[in-house]
Parts: structure tokens; sequence; C-alpha cells
């Protein structure tokens, strides 16, 4: 008789350990993350040192992460105020970037997919982006044309951007280390 109440708890942890594990899998990149602002990155997914939920995440999604000697990746998916970045919205990406050698900017739909355009324009490099006077960027995402550095939003109700650092010179390994991004601020909605 006792063996029934037994055997129920442990049908219960075991549905929930499975359960918070595929969770962590299917919705986190890792528990090794550092956040900068708006922007997340996880510095240790292309390494060895990955934790167990990072190497998971990146055999489930199929994504070749970069080696930290190559780079890193920051993500975001709100702006500085923490509201979600909204593709119907005049967004704006401000800021001077940390040394790198090159750098990419990319918008992305909520699932990561480009969004398809008339301008053909998906992101920017360093090397095709008008700086202002003072080295930084400003970069703007919006459902419509706009002059300057314009990215095109698709009036995605749900947006992801991501940096990419290639070759810079900080690690970011112990978590500790303070980098500045640019500011993501929402200026208005349609």
């Amino acid at each position: 008789m006792r063996l029934l109440p037994l055997a129920f708890t442990l049908l219960i942890a075991t549905i929930l350990g499975l359960g918070v594990t595929w969770f962590s899998v299917t919705h986190s990149r890792g528990l090794d993350s550092v956040r900068v602002g708006a922007w997340e990155g996880w510095p240790r997914s292309g390494t060895a040192k990955a934790d167990p939920y990072a190497r998971a995440f990146v055999a489930r999604s199929g994504e070749l992460p970069l080696e930290l000697a190559d780079g890193l990746v920051f993500l975001a998916t709100t702006d500085d105020a923490g509201k979600p970045l909204d593709g119907r919205c005049e967004t704006r990406i401000v800021g001077v970037l940390p040394q790198a050698r090159l750098w990419t900017l990319t918008v992305t739909d909520q699932d990561g997919n480009l969004i398809p355009n008339d301008a053909g324009r998906f992101g920017f490099t360093s090397a095709e982006v008008v700086y202002r006077d003072n080295g930084a960027i400003d970069v703007r995402l919006s459902p419509r044309a706009r002059t300057g550095n314009w990215l095109p939003t698709g009036a995605r109700p749900r947006l992801k951007v991501a940096l990419r650092l290639y070759d810079a010179p900080f690690s970011f390994t112990s978590g500790a280390d303070a980098a500045v991004l640019p500011r993501i601020t929402r200026e208005s909605c349609l």
C-alpha cells in the first residue's frame, strides 16, 4: 500500500525534472551569460568550458557558436527600458562599440529569420555604416524608410538584434569585465 505514494512521487519528480530540462534547453542559450544593458551574450558557448545547457542548445539548434578567440555575439530582444523590440515602432541603436577588428549588426524576427524587404537590407557591417563624428553608430529600426543607417523591420511584432564583435581584445570570461555597448531606445510606435 505504501508503494503507490512512492511510485506516484517518483513519477511526478521524473515528469517535473524532464520538463524543467526541456524548458531550459529550448528557452535558454546557457547559464553563463553576460548582460550589458539590453544586450546578452554567452562568452563560453563556443568553448570547451561551455555549460551543459549551452551545449544542449547548440546541439539542438544546429547553430555554430563563435569561439571566444574569434568573437562574441550579443543578442537583444528588448530595449534598455525592458520593453520588447517591436518592429512596428521606431527604435534607435546609438553608441560607441567596443574595439573590434570587424562587427556586424543584424535584425531578425523573433525566431532568428531574416526579414524580407524591398531594400534588401538585413544588417550593417563596420565597413558599411555611417559613423557620427565621435565614432558612434546611430542605426534606426523602422517599418518605414528613414535617412541614414536604416534597417527595415517589416512591422514584425517581435524583433531580435544580433551584434557580433570579431577579434575583439576583451573576453568577458569572468562575467565581471565591463563593456559599453550601444543603447537601444524606442522612440515612437505606429
